[in-house]
This record gives C-alpha cells, structure tokens and sequence, in this order.
C-alpha cells in the first residue's frame, strides 16, 4: 500500500512538471496563454484587473492572442489612471456593420460580424454584453464569477491536455500493467529460490520485497519516460527538497532503515518468542516499518522497528530447552543426600524434563531457620511447555516432601515460618500438604 501511494504520487509529480509550463498566467495587463502555437488559438481572454472576463476570436489580420492583447493593454491603460475612467458605452455602425466599445470617446475594442457568427447572435446584442461585462469588471471584482471562470477555464484545459496526451497516458498504463505483471512473477520466483537456498522466512521476505520494489521502481522510470518526463527537472527538484523531506520523514526512514537492518541480522524470527521492553510474545510478523508481536494473553502489539533496534532483545526460543528452578526451604535436621535423591528421581520420571543436561538439585542457602535448596532441570523452550513442565516439578518435589514428612519452613526471603521437624510429634496434627515454593 506504501509503496503503491508513492508511486502514484511520483505520476503525479511527472505529470505537473509535464504539463506546468502550459500554466495560464494573468498579470494587470497579461495576454492570455496556451501551450499551443498562436495561430491554432481561435479564443484568447480580456483580462480585468488579473481577472479574465470574456474571449474574442481571430480576425482575418490578426490572431485571437494579439487581438485580445491589445485590448488587455487599451483597459490596463484607463485603469492604471487616478481619474475616473467612466462608463463603457456602445456604439453601432449599420453601415459598416460593425460596433465600437468607447470610454471617454477612447476606442476599447471592435466587435465584427465574425465576432456575431462565433457568438450565435447580433453585433449589437454582442456589443451590449460585452460592455455590460466591462462595466462590471471594472467597477468591481467579481469573486464568484471569476472563480467559476477559472474551474471552467481549468477542466477544459485539462481535458484538451488528456486528449492531446492520451498516448503517451495509455503506454504508460501498458507499462504499469506489464511492470505489475513482471513484479508479481519476479516475487514469486525469487521467494521460491530464497526458500530452497535460506531456508529462514524473515530473510526470504526481505529477498522477495527488496526485488518487487526494485521491478516497480525501473517499471515507473520506464513509464514516466514514455509520459516525457524531463529527469533533470526532477533530480534538480528532489535536491532542493531532500533535506526537507530528509527532517520530515526521519522517524519513519529510520524505521525502514532499522526493518532492514532486523531482517539482515535476524535476532529472531516469526514464530519466536521474545521479551522487548515490556512486551513479551510471540513474533508473527515482521515488516520493514514494524515488527508485531502476539502477547500470550492474545493482544497484538505493533513496535516500531527503531523501538525495536534500539532495545535489548530476549529470544526465550533461540534455543530448543531453557533452565528452570524451584527454591525451597527445608529444616536443618534433614537428611540432605537422601532428600537430594529422592529429589531428581522424582524429577527424571516427568516427561518432559530433558534427561541431558541432567536434574540437580543444589543448597541455594543458609539461614537461621531453614536450609535453602534449589532444583534445576531443563525443559523446552516454548512458553506452555516450559510451564506446565515446571508446574509437574513443583508438584512433585511437594509430594516427595509430604512423602518424606519434610515441609517448607520459610519461603526464601518472603516469610517466616515455624520450622517443622524431621518427625511430627504424636500430638501434631496431620501434614496437609500445603507448601511455598519459589519458582525460578
């Protein structure tokens, strides 16, 4: 989507700079503009204080843009005086069969019988709007008219340009067409020969995106090419407005730049489960913006890739098993070596607890009430193995305690708890099995 938006916007940038130098100006006294030569335009407006108000075609002599230029110059000459200019007033000649625009007996314009043929009505009647339209001009801006105008004036000379440029429109939507084409089957081959030779998702997404990307950008040269596009004009403009673009867009270049350098390295893949800042999941996709992690309670957490580079990573699946431990407190007249014993083969026999490396069980520490033991064993690596194994252990390990009339006295550094002896005395009341146990 990305991607497609910045092409679109690269068109648009090749058509205006195609296309700007056909711009209509209006000054005080300006001519009308066009792109195309002189002699091919039949209409050309008279300008009011920048604002176009009518068109008047060609006469035989004389061409639409001269003739409307000299009457541009006549009006920018009253106005451009302090006095008042006075009211513009008609005159017909029957006899020459023709009508003169005045103000103050000074000559504005002529209107012809090739003027009432184009228009589709009378000299005289011509004459009247026209003077009627001058008056008003003159007198004051009119905003709204000038504006409908202008779009009216604007649509018709966009759509003389699609018409005149319809070729080179089509060739280069042929070339689109055939670069989409060519990028879709390039993706799908370069990502079949990643997949036989990486054998790593994230790497073969990156191979297959940085191809299709590279496919789409030739194909747009190529279009914008066909379209006549002036290249130079369009590197002078990206120069003059890198630097701007460079401090808008920084933070999300930066997180493109670090999607790549993420995916190059690859300090985890999709499927993985890790810990960034204070979120911990599993990575089920990463992009070249963001990278998306699954928190184990089922929310989806998007982090920028620049977040994501600049923070410690913890890969809790980058290898197959991981240590876990179990902390308990024992009483000091326990008997150690039996109760180590007992200990690891109750922790052999759970499935999944890996046989190599082997469990162990250590003395953690030592305090005035308790002897402090510490169970370690490796279990898979994956979040629902790793603690469902380690709740087996836990259970375990408080049977083997009950078993062996031994309970925790003190769970390390929580609580304190009356030490329960090696043998219960005969007035005691039953163990009930209630233990605290520190998991590691």
């Amino acid at each position: 989507m990305a991607f497609g938006l910045g092409l679109v916007l690269v068109l648009m940038g090749g058509l205006s700079l195609q296309y700007g130098s056909g711009a209509i100006q209006y000054g005080n006294a300006a001519i009308a503009q066009t792109t195309a030569p002189s002699e091919e335009v039949f209409f050309a407006d008279v300008v009011v204080r920048g604002q176009p108000v009518f068109q008047v075609g060609g006469l035989p002599d004389t061409s639409a843009s001269d003739r409307a230029g000299q009457i541009n110059r006549r009006i920018a000459a009253l106005l451009s005086q302090d006095i008042d200019t006075g009211r513009v007033t008609v005159n017909v000649d029957s006899d020459r069969n023709l009508a003169t625009l005045q103000v103050n007996e000074r000559l504005i314009m002529t209107v012809t019988a090739q003027d009432a043929l184009d228009f589709n009505t009378d000299i005289a009647t011509l004459a009247q709007r026209w003077a009627a339209l001058l008056n008003q001009a003159m007198d004051r801006t009119n905003l709204a008219a000038a504006v409908t105008y202008r779009i009216r004036r604007t649509t018709q000379e966009l759509a003389r340009s699609t018409i005149d440029n319809l070729p080179a429109l089509l060739g280069a939507l042929v070339i689109l067409v055939l670069t989409w084409l060519l990028a879709a089957a390039v993706r799908h081959a370069v990502l079949v020969w990643a997949k036989k030779t990486e054998g790593d998702r994230t790497t073969e997404e990156l191979i297959s995106r940085l191809c299709y990307g590279g496919v789409w950008t030739l194909g747009a040269v190529v279009a914008l090419g066909v379209m006549g596009l002036n290249f130079a004009a369009l590197l002078g403009t990206l120069g003059l407005t890198s630097v701007a673009i460079g401090f808008s867009l920084r933070d999300v270049l930066s997180n493109y730049i670090s999607g790549v350098i993420l995916l190059a390295t690859r300090p985890f893949c999709i499927g993985d489960q890790v810990v960034i800042n204070s979120y911990e999941g599993t990575v089920t996709q990463i992009q070249l913006r963001a990278t998306t992690v699954q928190t184990y309670d089922g929310r989806l957490v998007f982090i920028p890739n620049q977040e994501v580079f600049q923070s410690s990573i913890t890969n809790n699946t980058a290898s197959p098993i991981r240590l876990s431990s179990v902390t308990v407190g024992i009483d000091h007249n326990a008997d150690l070596p039996d109760l180590f014993h007992r200990i690891q083969q109750q922790m052999r026999q759970i499935e999944g607890v890996e046989q190599d490396p082997e469990p162990i069980v250590l003395v953690r520490e030592l305090t005035p009430t308790t002897v402090n033991l510490e169970a370690q064993f490796w279990v898979n690596s994956r979040k629902q193995s790793f603690l469902q194994v380690t709740s087996q252990v836990l259970a375990a390990i408080k049977l083997t305690l009950q078993a062996a009339q031994f309970a925790e006295t003190n769970a390390p550094e929580d609580m304190a708890i009356e030490p329960i002896p090696n043998e219960p005395s005969p007035n005691a009341p039953a163990f009930d099995g209630e233990i605290n146990i520190d998991a590691g």
